[in-house]
C-alpha cells in the first residue's frame, strides 16, 4: 500500500478510505486500525490492526527508564486511537478532534494520506507540501540521539 492521495475531512471528522486501497483493507480482513502521533514530523500514523500489534509489543518492551524511550512511548503509545470501521461499506475513518489538533486537520479540508507500505501517513496538506518544498532540515537530528533499539523500529 504506496502512494499519494489528497482527500477531504468531512464536517464530522471522518475520512474516507481512497479507493486504490479498498482492497487491501478487505484483504487484511480487519474491522481496527490504530491511529497516533507521528514523533518526529506534524502528521499521524495509521496503522492496521497486525502492524500497530508489532510496533505496540516492541514499543512496550523497550526500557522506559530511557527518557527518549519514554518520550516516544508516551508521543505513540499514549496518543494512539482505535478506529473501527466496516471494511465493506464506506471506510470512514474517525479522526478525534487532539489528534486533528496535533496534525493542524481542519473539517471540511483537504488532507494528504500516503501509502507507506505497512501504514499510512496523514497530513495537513499544507504541511506537507512544505515539508516536500524544504527538504530535509537540518534540526532533524533523531538520528544522532535515538538509542540503538529505537533505530532498528519502523515507526
Amino acid at each position: 500500500m504506496f502512494g499519494y492521495n489528497e482527500i477531504s475531512v468531512d464536517s464530522k471528522g471522518r475520512i474516507s478510505a481512497p479507493a486504490r486501497y479498498r482492497e487491501n483493507f478487505k484483504d487484511l480482513k480487519t474491522s481496527k486500525l490504530v491511529l497516533t502521533r507521528d514523533p518526529q514530523y506534524p502528521c499521524l500514523k495509521l496503522y492496521p490492526e497486525e502492524s500497530w500489534k508489532n510496533l505496540s509489543t516492541n514499543l512496550q518492551k523497550m526500557q522506559s527508564l530511557d527518557p527518549v524511550v519514554r518520550k516516544l512511548q508516551w508521543t505513540i503509545l499514549g496518543h494512539a486511537f482505535e478506529v473501527d470501521f466496516e471494511p465493506n461499506n464506506r471506510m470512514l475513518l474517525l479522526i478525534p478532534a487532539d489528534l486533528r489538533s496535533y496534525a493542524g486537520i481542519n473539517l471540511s479540508e483537504k488532507i494528504v494520506f500516503i501509502g507507506m507500505g505497512d501504514k499510512f501517513e496523514i497530513w495537513n496538506l499544507e504541511s506537507w507540501q512544505s515539508r516536500q518544498d524544504a527538504g530535509q532540515l537540518s534540526t532533524e537530528i533523531l538520528e544522532i540521539i535515538l538509542p540503538e533499539s529505537v533505530k532498528a523500529l519502523s515507526f
